[in-house]
């Protein structure tokens, strides 16, 4: 991701104030930067699986979607049983994905959300769960923990993986009250979570851009183990992001470019033409799913409905559709290039409507499963079995009542990670959520 930044900025430095003309760099030229940058991400599309020939089709009128407001903590206790167990878990996922979470519900239903609680447990096996663990939890902990300072000097691995964590540890969300300051125990979480993640997943271990993810987890969790577990389910989610080939990376952006296409042929020709058409400059979206691109609580409004996995697979790249759709008219009509493209990409960070994007991104989902004549590829990207399934409470009026189903286990699902739409009025969200007072449980064991 560094690396992707710093050769955006060097294309856009060594290009400022030439000759517009000069501005349209060949596509091979284009290729060896980003190869450069990022290895192993060049999409050759003769080679790449998923490009289709995507005819011009007529999708419909796009229906006007609206969000509701946030599931309540007592809205939550009415759907749970004497045991503990939730009831109705569709209606919840449904209730979830139209307005998101209150914060103050947001440390139970992640948990869910995320996979670290199975949907029908008890209580009590919520209980004992949590406490094997912790003890799983610590026992991957005290691996890296009791490795010597000799020892570390004949592991280059685990020496690399410290260094990059601590680096990146240290410029992750500082402005943020929970991360602030020097000697904060939410820093020391961080670092600790992210290498105890390194024995956890040996592999992988530690790669740039995952404390982007842990963050918010932390923050909402207050607690080292359930933080762990509950971002260890999200990498199962988003881990092809991250390795080495970067499979998951160019997957989605082939992915993104033939849904782009369907919506508007004319911007992708246009994109094309300033070399711009493999949708690199949206590879810090995907990458972190959107988390350097909104504010922190819009994140997390935005991750949390994205969690309920509705209303398809791969709703995140419906997203990035979305604000490129509403970028479009000031890049065509400026004539922006390839740098310039870039440029504005980038500046976006901060500047969206969090509300306005997932009612745009929502509305094409409905568009889309409408249409009776979308092309093969597209219907698996979003997992499409039935073009037409009534949904109980859906806000499109009661001919527009229409969500798409999650399709079976294909070859795009190790990349679909589901960014769903979110938020409604956020009364429940002030403008800086306090820290919790019980400060003990963020000290490190």
């Amino acid at each position: 991701m560094i690396g992707f930044s710093k050769v955006t900025n060097y294309i856009f430095d060594s290009l400022r104030g030439s000759d517009p003309s000069t501005h349209q760099r060949p596509p091979s030229e284009m290729a060896d930067f980003l190869s450069d940058a990022i290895s192993g991400l060049k999409i050759n599309q003769q080679e790449e699986p998923g490009f289709e020939v995507i005819t011009r089709i007529d999708l419909g009128e796009r229906p006007v979607v609206q969000r509701k407001e946030p599931v309540s903590l007592e809205e939550w206790t009415k759907n749970i049983d004497s045991e503990g167990r939730i009831l109705n878990v569709d209606s919840m996922k449904q209730m979830i994905f139209r307005g998101g979470l209150s914060h103050a519900l947001r440390k139970q239903a992640w948990k869910f959300l995320l996979g670290y609680f199975p949907w029908d447990s008890t209580k009590e096996e919520r209980t004992q769960l949590q406490k094997q663990k912790t003890d799983e939890y610590f026992r991957m902990k005290l691996q890296w923990k009791s490795v010597s300072q000799e020892q570390e000097k004949r592991n280059s691995r685990l020496r690399d993986y410290r260094s990059l964590i601590e680096k990146d540890v240290n410029r992750t969300d500082r402005t943020n009250k929970f991360y602030e300051g020097q000697d904060n125990p939410g820093l020391i979480l961080l670092h600790d979570i992210l290498m105890t993640y390194c024995m956890y997943d040996f592999d992988l271990g530690y790669v740039q851009g995952m404390s982007d993810l842990l963050s918010p987890l932390l923050y909402v969790m207050e607690n080292e183990v359930d933080a762990f577990w509950c971002f260890a389910s999200y990498m199962d989610q988003m881990h092809q992001n991250f390795e080495e080939q970067m499979q998951g990376m160019k997957t989605q952006l082939i992915q993104l470019s033939t849904l782009l296409r369907l919506l508007d042929s004319g911007f992708c020709s246009y994109l094309e033409s300033q070399d711009s058409g493999y949708l690199y400059f949206c590879f810090r979206w995907l990458l972190i799913r959107f988390k350097r691109e909104f504010s922190f609580l819009d994140i997390l409004r935005l991750w949390e409905v994205m969690w309920t996995e509705l209303p398809c697979k791969n709703f995140h790249l419906l997203l990035c559709c979305a604000i490129l759709e509403s970028e479009k008219q000031q890049i065509m009509e400026k004539h922006y290039g390839f740098n310039e493209i870039l440029k504005h990409i980038n500046e976006l960070s901060m500047k969206i409507d969090v509300e306005d994007i997932l009612c745009k991104a929502e509305a094409i989902s409905l568009q889309m499963v409408k249409c009776k004549e979308l092309p093969q590829t597209v219907c698996e990207i979003l997992g499409l079995q039935d073009s037409e399934v009534p949904t109980p409470d859906s806000d499109v009026g009661e001919d527009e009542n229409v969500v798409m189903t999650p399709h079976p286990t294909s070859a795009f699902q190790s990349n679909a990670l589901p960014t769903h739409s979110a938020s409604g009025a956020r009364d429940d969200s002030p403008t800086q959520i306090p820290v919790s007072s019980d400060v003990c449980r963020l000290t490190p064991a």
